[in-house]
């Protein structure tokens, strides 16, 4: 029988990724001629990818997107982001001993996120978590992004698992969105990404610290689905 599986979200859920992005947004809008974002308004502009952090970024700051060349300023955004992805970000505390954890109790673990693949790869990478996760699927590894299902089962089948022992652990609506069409269940971190709190989006489970998932997975797939 295949292993349990926990697919995890990136930004905002395993690593607190919005210091150098937001840093990154920063870079390009001043190339812009344009203002700075708030830290806190930028913070939760995180999820979606590049392009759309960007653009969300350029309308905060009063540019008609339609003026601009996205498409351009999307490369410009990710060459530089590249170059500092790890600069100021960091895992979030407790995230290595819940890994651990769950290793040692058998569980396959996966990244299912709307970053590209690469950029996931090099930040995992640069913190020596990289080798924890049997795959690594950003929006373009099939080409389909959350909340589409579809990039979640694939993860899911690609992890060598089934939907009926997986799970999934987010921090905004989008991963709560994608687990639900997926019909998995889904835990949501309090720390995250988001401008609604994510008790308000009716996870399955919230936990404002890792110490807590073990459990929180546990209660969720029951100890047969995990042993059995």
């Amino acid at each position: 029988m295949a292993s349990p599986l926990i697919v995890f979200d990136l930004d905002g859920t395993l690593v607190d990724t919005a210091p150098d992005l937001v840093a990154t947004l920063n870079t390009i809008l001043a190339r812009q001629g344009l203002p700075s974002v708030d830290y806190e308004a930028a913070r939760n502009m995180v999820g979606g990818g590049a392009r759309v952090m960007l653009e969300r970024g350029l309308q905060a700051a009063g540019q008609d997107i339609a003026t601009v060349a996205i498409d351009e300023l999307t490369r410009d955004f990710i060459e530089h982001y590249a170059a500092h992805i790890a600069d100021r970000s960091a895992p979030f505390v407790g995230v290595e001993d819940a890994l651990d954890e769950f290793a040692e109790r058998g569980f396959t673990l996966s990244i299912c996120t709307n970053k590209l693949e690469w950029l996931s790869v090099r930040l995992l990478d640069a913190f020596g978590l990289s080798r924890r996760f049997a795959v690594i699927c950003g929006a373009d590894t099939f080409g389909i992004a959350k909340p589409n299902p579809e990039v979640l089962h694939r993860t899911i089948e690609r992890s060598g698992a089934t939907i009926g022992r997986a799970l999934m652990v987010g921090d905004s609506h989008t991963d709560i969105a994608t687990a639900r069409a997926a019909q998995i269940p889904v835990i949501a971190v309090d720390f995250g990404y988001t401008d609604t709190p994510v008790a308000e989006l009716s996870p399955d489970r919230v936990i404002s610290r890792f110490s807590d998932l073990p459990e929180a997975v546990l209660s969720l797939l029951g100890n047969n689905r995990v042993s059995g």
